[in-house]
């Protein structure tokens, strides 16, 4: 294997001067490292550089552009600027999967996915970055591009464009579920059951920084030289918490999530070998951490199980809430989770970002049964449909845990189905289902792990009334009138499974 050789130039107490502006000469970006004094001062550093996650307890790595980097040289601390070590790693071939395809032939495998398998695979082209590349992703169900009452599930990668073990390994697990439809029972079952979404590279002016015809001169940043993991809105920071407009990679994504109602997601990076889950931008805990902290751990246990020792073992054995390793502000996690109550969490894959091409077919054996546990997670839990009780319409309507759901945790049931999901530890849980013009229903339900109950919900609209709640005289006076209309022809009641619905037109 070709080691990396990283090299440190001192830079002590200084402004940014003319000279140093060639640090920028090659890239918008520069990569450092600095030691804190503690976890508030790296905290309010993150406001200003994209903290790494090479960051331990006592030295802090990071990446900026050139106006973060002059922010920072204010604040008077020691750094040492890290080169960019050169990456002329042989790629294999795709039959071994131990490449980085080039641009050209990433569009190729995208395009032949679909072609190859067109009634489960199904590519969507999300948009066009300036540079005229694109943005691709991919979408797996036995039905595909038919609205069914089954969860949406996303993988996305390498938003950060030299994080690029998840670019492969999203494009293995591609070809792995589409080839083993219909021949592997696990696989069928969750094409079967899931709408699956995977997007194997999202920033890929990143990647193919040097050129299209490889990775090896890639960046973290887009060609803007912005992180876009500090690009989104954020709970606590607001709209734009990195000063910065939305960047085309993070509108294309804004979009996705507006149009598409994820249940379940996780975002591949590199630099790290840990489960990262909410949240990122302050201290408090998820409703649900005991949730994040089981299905992570499961994540964490079969990586360890299918690779050799050593492996995914950073952090607390391989998994951490965000906060309690470093603040990050404008996060693509915490923005799915809070405000399109999906469940999404940071996945780091390996140390090396870029890791030589031939660790890649040891990063899939150790990974893909744990990507494809937590695919299947997303089919456990409180699931069921939401109609109107007269016209059996589905509904759109808030679904919420009493005395549990904090921070923007409850979920709410999707239109044109009318489907819900909501994931939770096991228990004992008090879910009321309810929506204005409606009157509310409040279930009583135990979650087991691992296990999926179903609660389809009929919701009664205000404007109804049940026979059961009136009188017996006022009850055969409703009944008498049933299928009678007023002068303008129209309905003064009618009747369905023991409701009476009370017409306006109606005067005393």
């Amino acid at each position: 294997m070709i080691k990396k050789i990283l090299f440190f130039i001192v830079f002590p107490l200084i402004s940014l001067s003319q000279s140093d502006d060639k640090l920028f000469s090659e890239s918008g970006e520069i990569y450092f490292s600095f030691q804190y004094e503690s976890k508030d001062q790296l905290n309010e550093l993150s406001k200003i550089i994209s903290l790494d996650h090479k960051t331990n307890s006592h030295n802090a790595f990071a990446y900026a552009n050139k106006k973060e980097y002059e922010e920072f040289l204010k604040l008077n601390i020691n750094h040492n600027i890290i080169e960019k070590p050169t990456l002329n790693y042989k790629n294999g071939d795709k039959s071994s999967w131990n490449y980085y395809p080039s641009y050209p032939e990433y569009m190729n495998m995208m395009t032949a996915f679909a072609d190859s398998f067109p009634d489960i695979c199904k590519l969507h082209y999300l948009g066009t970055l300036n540079s005229g590349r694109e943005i691709l992703i991919v979408q797996i169900s036995d039905n595909v591009g038919v609205k069914e009452n089954e969860p949406s599930f996303l993988y996305t990668s390498s938003m950060h464009g030299d994080e690029l073990s998840g670019y492969v390994l999203s494009l293995r697990l591609i070809d792995y579920l589409l080839n083993n439809y219909g021949e592997n029972n696990k696989i069928t079952y969750l094409i079967d059951e899931i709408d699956i979404w995977i997007n194997p590279l999202a920033n890929p002016d990143g990647a193919y920084y040097g050129g299209n015809q490889n990775v090896w001169s890639a960046i973290r940043y887009n060609s803007n030289f912005i992180d876009l993991n500090r690009n989104y809105p954020d709970p606590e920071d607001g709209p734009h918490p990195d000063g910065n407009p939305y960047q085309q990679e993070t509108n294309i994504f804004l979009g996705l999530a507006d149009t598409i109602n994820f249940n379940m997601a996780a975002n591949m990076h590199s630099g790290a070998e840990v489960c990262n889950y909410p949240w990122d931008t302050w201290g408090n805990l998820t409703s649900d951490n005991n949730w994040w902290q089981y299905v992570t751990e499961q994540y964490a246990d079969s990586c360890q199980m299918n690779s050799s020792s050593g492996y995914f073992n950073d952090l607390n054995n391989g998994i951490t809430n965000g906060w309690d390793w470093y603040e990050v502000d404008g996060g693509r996690q915490d923005y799915m989770n809070y405000f399109r109550y999906c469940k999404e969490f940071t996945l780091e894959l390996s140390n090396d970002k870029t890791p030589n091409p031939n660790d890649l077919p040891d990063l899939w054996e150790a990974n893909y049964p744990s990507l494809l546990n937590y695919m299947e997670q997303s089919l456990f839990g409180l699931r069921g449909t939401v109609t109107d009780s007269i016209t059996g319409n589905p509904l759109k309507v808030r679904v919420e845990i009493s005395g549990h759901d904090i921070d923007s945790s409850h979920v709410y049931s999707n239109l044109p189905i009318g489907n819900y999901h909501r994931y939770l530890y096991q228990g004992n849980y008090n879910i009321t289902f309810s929506k204005v013009g409606y009157h509310s229903k409040t279930k009583n339900v135990t979650i087991l792990n691992n296990s999926t109950l179903i609660e389809n919900v009929q919701l009664v609209p205000v404007n109804f009334v049940s026979i059961n709640d009136v009188s017996s005289d006022e009850s055969k006076f409703f009944i008498d009138l049933i299928g009678r209309k007023n002068k303008k022809g129209n309905l003064i009641f009618k009747y369905s499974d023991g409701q009476i619905q009370k017409f306006i037109s109606l005067k005393k």
